[in-house]
This record gives C-alpha cells, structure tokens and sequence, in this order.
C-alpha cells in the first residue's frame, strides 16, 4: 500500500510577518515567498539549500527596505500534492509568489491556481510550448529544448547512427512535455529516426520498480538499434533504469546511453553506485560559468549550508536547478523595488527582469527565458565526468564556451564508451553464435551465374554457389570484425524478398537484388557491386542472307568491293564525260570528280531502321522477361506494354526455344544478364543499348543497419584492388565462339563474297546494261553521220582499220562525227570541217573554242595531208 499523503512544512522567521503591502514600524515591508519542491531528494535538498542562503543574503542587506520570508512545502513530485500545497501558500501565508517546481506537471497545476489567484509562479520545468493566454501569471526560469534535440541529433549524426530507442518515463498526463517530438524533427533533420519507444509508468504509480523496469527493458532486446537516449526520468527511475540494464547487459559493447540535462543535469548529484553503472554514456548538462565573482561567492556558503543539513550526503557539487533557485529569489527581490504593490506590478517587474545570475541571463520573452544556454556534452567515466565538447545555440559543437574559430560540424571528443574501448559503437544489435545473422538468398532465379542453391547431400542441407554468393565471401573477409550469418533460401519475387528484410524476417539479403528508388524506401542497400539496365535481346539474321550489310568485311570482299568501285567509277566517267562539264578538263581533275561522285552515290544512301520497343507495341508481337523480377511489372507500367503479350521465362535456357518456335520476337533482361546471355548465345541473338538505367545490383539489409555501410566500403574496396573485375572474369568469361581473341574460326564471322552476291550481281548488271545501250546508242549515230556525209563521195584514200578504229573512239570520246568538205583551189584558210554533236550535246557560244576542239581538228588536217601525198 502507499503511503497516506503527508505535507511537511518548514518554516523560516527570520522576522516580523506581516500582510502583503503592510509596513511595519520601523518602515521595513516584510514578504512571504513560497517554494514548492520535494524536499526528500538530492536535487530538492539542494534548492532548499540555496533557497536559505539567498534569503539569508538578501535580508542581511542593511540597503533593503523590505525583507523576505520563505515558506517551503514537499510536494514528493506529486503533481496533487504540489496543488494542495499552493493553495495553502495562497490562503494561508499570503504568498506574492510562488517557486520551484521540478516538473511540468506540477507547475501545470500550480500554473492554474497561481493565475486565478493572480499570484506569479516561477517555475525550474517547462513543456515544448507555453500558452500565456492559459497561464498568464506563469514565467518559466528553465530553457525550452529545442536546442538540446538538436545537439543531441548532431551528435547521432557524428556517429552514423541511422536509428534510435528513445526512453522516457511517463507523466501524470500520459504525456512527454513535448521533447519527442522535438527529438524526432531533429532527427529527421540529419537522416536518423526513431526505431522503438519505450515508456516507463511513473514511479510513484509502481510498487516494484525493480520488476517494472526490467521488464520493460527486456523489450528492447527485439529491437535491432543499441543506441539508447533517455529523454526524461525522475531520479528515482533513473537509478533503477540504469542499475537494471546494466545488470541484464544492454550497457556494454555496441551500445551508446545518451541522457537529457534532466538527467545529466544531476550528474553531481548521484553518489559513486549509480554512477558506477553508469560508465560510459554521454550526457547532455546546461552549463554555467564557476569562474564568475557570484559563483566564488555563493559556492562556499553553499557548500557549507548544504553539508550541515545533509551529511549522509558525499557530493556537495551544486546542479544548475540550485543555481535557479537563487536565480528566482534574486528576481523576485529586484521586482519588489518598485513602489507599486499589486500582482499585476510585480509580474510585469519579474518579465522586465535583465541581469546575468548564476544559472546563466535572467531575461524573459513570452513568459520564458528568452536565450538557449550553452550546453556542454559530458562523459562519465569512474567517479564523475570528462567535458568533451560544447553545443553553441545556432552554431554547432565548439571545443570551447563560446569562442567561434573553434566551431565544428561534427562531434569532436574522444568517448570512452561503455565497454572501456573508445572505438565507436555499431549502436546495432550484432549477430551472435546463439543469435546469428538470418540471410535471405533467393533460390529461384533465372540466371544460374549469379546465385545458385542446390539440394546438399544431407536432407535440409542447401549448397550455395554463383558470383554474387562468392563476393558476399569476399566482403566478410573484408570486414574488421567476425559476422556470423545463416543462409535461408527465399522462394519467390525478388519484392517479397525485400519485404521480408523490411520486416525483420530477414536481417539481410545476398543476391542479384535492383537498387529501386521504391525499395530504398523499406531496406537499406550496399554500394552497387554491378550497373543495370534494361537491354532488349533479339535474335540476328542467319550469315547466309545475301543482304547483311553491317558486319566486318573479309580480305576477299574489301578486293572485290575495290573491284566494283572502281568499275562503277569507269561507267559514271564513261557516261557523264560528254554531256557534263565536270568530268572534263585535264585527266586528274575528271578521276577526282568521279571518284567522289561514285562515292557519295553509293555511301550516303539511306540506312535501313532497327527493331525498336515503338515496332514491338504496333507489331502486337510476344516478349519475354523473368516474371520473378521487377521487369514485368515495369514492361506493363512503364513501358506500357498489354500484360497479354509478356511471357514469363523461368531460366535463360529456355529463352532460345522461346525464340526458335517464334513464341516470342524479343526478350527484356536486365543489363548484367543479357550480358550472361550474349556471351554464351552470341551468334544467334544480339542486344540494343540499354534504353532504361537502374540503380545497379546490391545487397540490402534493415534500415538503420551499420553492416550495410561496412559492406558498402568492403566492395568499393574490392572493386579498386582489382578483386571484383577477376569475379566478372570468372563468371562471366565469353564461350569459345564468342571470344574476343580473333582465331580461325570466328573468322566465318566477318562477311564474304557469298553475302554480296546479290547486291554485286545486280549493281554490275546494271552498269554493263547501261554501258552496252550507251555504245550501241553511239555506234548507231556515228554510222547514220558516216553514210550522210560520205553520199556520193569517192573516198579519197583507203583507210585502214586502225585509223577507223581510233577515228570511232575519238567520236565516242567527244561525242562528234567530222564530215569532210571540198578542197579550194585557191589558197586560203585551213579547211574547217563541219562538225555534228549528238542529241544531247551541250549549248557551246560560236566564239568560244576550246582548245580541246582545236587540237583535234589540227590533229585531222595532219592525217589527211599525209594521206594526200601518199596517193600522189
């Protein structure tokens, strides 16, 4: 059973009482303050010691004109406790106000009877949000949180670690205050969040504390993260928190505490036992200036008073909330100078209040202090604490109190965590021999190369073998530390496997696994180990077509391609030398012309198209993809292709019958396994560029998961010495007939005569038709010239076949017939014969003769004079 409730009142006379406002005779007013704390506890103890020694110094004052009396009552931290109390202060004390307040469910209530009363609460605890309107006679001497969540997520995110077990106890309103909240924005800021909650009850509400606690504590060995942060606690609870989890072994390797300053803030208050299980973790303190005049002052008396009422105690440190406690009676004692006497007065003197006290600046805005302390991370280590580093409002960590040329972005201290070591905590539950690390494999897969599990010789046993089962070897050789695992073959979609990661069936998976922007969102992947890309597979035109125009030549066809060049060049020349003034003039310049004229005719035609995905979909032709993977899926999504025309292939054995019997026209297989396919089947099938990029093939494990960084950098690891590239090689290495060594053999592969005969054929015939029709077309015109100018003409000499043989070529050469005229006998110009062009000669100017025209006239003159004196 509790305990009845019991008030304790301690009460201090140091002079005459007397009303609220009332003078005495000798003109001095005399004021009754009343503080509500629970006097049974260390930090309570400590209040009501500097409660005493600044009224003590106050009224000692011989300059003040008033003097003050204090009232204390012990609320136990029970919230109707502390309400009885004020109420009671109120009535019968006549209290102008009202201090302390440890918790926010205390001065919550005392806020409302303060306000209706009209009597100003000072209150040590404050929530995440005030509402003035709700309590307008309440001012809050502690700092609001924002800051310290902050600090604390930094300090997650100096460590890496991606999640968080927060641990509070709750209060009489089933609540927190508002610091989770303001802990999981922060979080959230830095990457990090909250994996697990767990909440305490109260500890006034539990009759075993030790029992609760730890079976509270036992939850959290379910929970995968070890980084633990106490957000809020009695001292009480704090005690029994630590003590038992350090009993059942949750403090100790791989874990990381961290507390708040309503805990840490108390460090110097807990004796050596609870301190002792303690060691190790990271606290969170308000801080405060000891090097001050105030401070030098105030710490001896206080010392002193302290060890006089508590000498049970062995740590006369003050906490900051003694500090607050003088802090509030300085206030109050300032506010009171005015020559005003009314509630109203003094609170609007206590919100005016300006001066630097020992907790740190007395200034308040919206009812609360308007400035966020300095904070200071500390780790416990023996019998007390090393300061590490400080947290500067707004700023960052700092190795100093205030001095900006030391600020940092991360944490910078060294911490001696809780296993005596100073290597940074996985803050992740590690595998163990009696817990090992479950890994997911999948067992059905297409392409046997990248992961196989076969049946062992033992029934149940499984036999694990492919490329990506040996890297997953080679990365925990890699790794710094020993991981113990488990294989389990997963029989199904490659998504069902990573949501059995994502809950927590599996700790991992080892496989050919996408990285999907989709999937990032539940696992955890590893640096890419391979790149990915959909790659569309379709089959090749057999070697004996007579139109494969795009493979390498043979030494046979580069001498016959000549062959025909040249050729065609002749019978361009051939046709165009005539009519067209380009292939004329000197010789070199007439080969340069139809040299480049034959070839942009025949290698600037127009290319034939390649079978694309657009073909594919107005076709309405079958496809083939791995139905077990995301293809599928992304085929019909995506690329928008009918669900009707995709069929799934189960093995890439089986992707060649599919295309023989025609069942379908092309198959879609990510980049890394039309690879695999290609080197095995590639004379038979070929591969377009990958049209769609991924995110690479990598292994993935739970969110938050410190493995999966390790992991990342063992394969960047293997990738820069060299290792990844000899796997690929291994695996991966070409068949002999798809090898990229040249050797007799795949010499079939370049293209021969036999695969032209059909162009060749057709392009010769042409030509040769157009030769023959272009001579028989020519023969005929210089035969009808010759029988028209020689009617009725005696020849004059007897020619003979070689002269009418070059006199034809000469014809076919210029494309004219020269006609003999009369002789004169009278002396006179050169004889000018008439010449005929054919049909499609050119318009030439009269007065413009080539000297082409002229040498060949004077060339017929010669012949003929020399025939004249002959038959003389």
């Amino acid at each position: 059973m509790q305990r009845p409730c019991r008030i304790t009142f301690v009460f201090i006379s140091l002079f005459l009482v007397s009303p609220y406002g009332e003078k005495t005779g000798n003109k001095v007013t005399n004021y009754n303050i009343g503080a509500i704390i629970d006097v049974d506890s260390r930090i309570g103890k400590e209040e009501k010691a500097a409660f005493e020694f600044a009224v003590q110094s106050f009224n000692n004052d011989v300059s003040n004109n008033h003097k003050l009396s204090l009232y204390i009552q012990n609320s136990r931290r029970n919230p109707l406790l502390a309400a009885t109390a004020a109420k009671k202060l109120i009535e019968e004390q006549e209290v102008i106000a009202i201090i302390g307040l440890e918790t926010w469910e205390e001065a919550a209530l005392v806020s409302d009877i303060g306000s209706r009363a009209r009597v100003p609460v000072l209150s040590f605890a404050a929530p995440a949000l005030i509402t003035p309107s709700r309590w307008p006679f309440l001012v809050t001497m502690a700092n609001g949180d924002s800051e310290q969540m902050k600090c604390i997520a930094a300090t997650i995110s100096s460590f890496n670690w991606k999640r968080v077990v927060v641990i509070y106890e709750d209060d009489a309103f089933g609540g927190d205050s508002g610091k989770l909240a303001l802990l999981s924005e922060a979080l959230s800021d830095v990457g990090s969040e909250i994996e697990y909650r767990l909440v305490l009850p109260p500890f006034s509400s539990v009759s075993n504390p030790n029992e609760v606690v730890q079976d509270e504590l036992i939850k959290l060995f379910n929970v995968q993260s070890r980084v633990y942060i106490v957000l809020q606690s009695s001292l009480p609870m704090t005690i029994h928190l630590f003590e038992k989890a350090k009993e059942i072994g949750l403090i100790g390797r791989d874990s990381a505490w961290i507390t708040t300053n309503t805990i840490s803030n108390y460090f110097d208050s807990f004796n050596s036992s609870v301190i002792s299980s303690m060691q190790g973790i990271l606290g969170i303190k308000t801080y405060y200036d000891e090097g001050t005049n105030l401070y030098k002052t105030f710490y001896p008396q206080f010392r002193r008073t302290f060890r006089d009422e508590n000498p049970e105690e062995d740590n006369f440190q003050p906490s900051v909330n003694a500090l607050r406690a003088y802090d509030s009676i300085r206030t109050i004692k300032q506010a009171m100078d005015s020559d005003e006497n009314s509630p109203d007065s003094l609170l609007k003197n206590i919100l005016s209040s300006n001066f630097t006290g020992l907790s740190g600046e007395i200034h308040f805005q919206q009812r609360k202090l308007s400035h966020d302390p300095i904070l200071r991370i500390v780790n416990v280590i023996g019998k007390s604490y090393n300061e590490l580093d400080f947290w500067l409002p707004g700023t960052g960590f700092s190795k100093n109190n205030g001095y900006v040329g030391y600020i940092s972005a991360d944490f910078t201290g060294t911490v001696i965590w809780p296993d005596g070591s100073k290597l940074v905590p996985k803050g992740w539950a590690m595998p163990t021999n009696k817990k090992p690390m479950i890994i997911g494999v999948p067992a059905r897969t297409a392409f046997e190369k990248f992961v196989k599990v076969e049946d062992g010789k033992h029934p149940g046993q499984k036999n694990y073998d492919g490329f990506c089962i040996e890297l997953f070897y080679k990365v925990v050789n890699v790794l710094e530390y020993v991981l113990i695992y488990q294989f389990d073959p997963h029989n199904g979609t490659y998504d069902e496997l990573v949501h059995k990661v994502y809950n927590k069936t599996y700790d991992a998976a080892v496989g050919d696994i996408t990285i999907l922007a989709n999937r990032t969102t539940f696992v955890e992947f590893t640096q890419p180990y391979a790149a990915t890309g959909l790659s569309m597979i379709v089959p090749v035109k057999p070697e004996s077509s007579a139109w494969m125009f795009l493979k390498p030549f043979t030494t046979k066809m580069w001498l016959v391609t000549g062959s025909i060049l040249i050729y065609t060049m002749f019978i361009v020349w051939f046709l165009e030398h005539q009519s067209n003034p380009d292939f004329r003039g000197p010789w070199n310049n007439q080969i340069g012309t139809v040299f480049w004229f034959t070839f942009s005719s025949i290698f600037f035609a127009h290319k034939p198209t390649v079978t694309d995905i657009e073909w594919l979909k107005r076709s309405n032709v079958k496809i083939g993809c791995d139905g077990d993977s995301f293809v599928r899926t992304y085929l019909e999504d995506v690329l928008k292709f009918k669900s009707y025309n995709i069929e799934n292939v189960s093995s890439e054995y089986k992707y060649e019958g599919e295309f023989k019997s025609n069942h379908i026209a092309a198959a879609f297989l990510e980049l890394p396994y039309g690879r695999v396919f290609l080197n095995h089947y590639c004379k038979k099938f070929t591969t377009t560029a990958p049209t769609y990029t991924f995110g690479g093939l990598g292994f993935i494990f739970q969110k938050g998961s410190p493995v999966a960084r390790d992991f990342s950098r063992a394969i960047l690891k293997l990738s820069e010495d060299g290792t990844l590239m000899s796997l690929e090689q291994k695996w991966f290495a070409p068949s002999p007939e798809c090898s990229a060594n040249v050797t007799e053999e795949s010499k079939t592969d370049s293209l021969s005569i036999h695969s032209f005969w059909g162009l060749f054929i057709i392009s010769v015939a042409t030509y040769t038709v157009c030769l023959l029709l272009f001579l028989a077309y020519s023969l005929k015109r210089y035969w009808n010239h010759e029988e028209e100018n020689n009617a009725g003409i005696l020849p004059l000499v007897d020619e003979s076949v070689w002269n009418k043989a070059m006199r034809l070529a000469k014809y076919i050469y210029n494309g004219k017939v020269c006609v003999r005229g009369e002789a004169s006998a009278a002396p006179r110009v050169p004889d000018i014969y008439k010449w005929s062009s054919p049909t499609w000669d050119y318009d030439r100017s009269s007065s413009h003769i080539s000297m082409e025209n002229y040498e060949v006239k004077s060339q017929a003159e010669s012949e003929i004079g020399i025939q004249l004196q002959a038959h003389n």
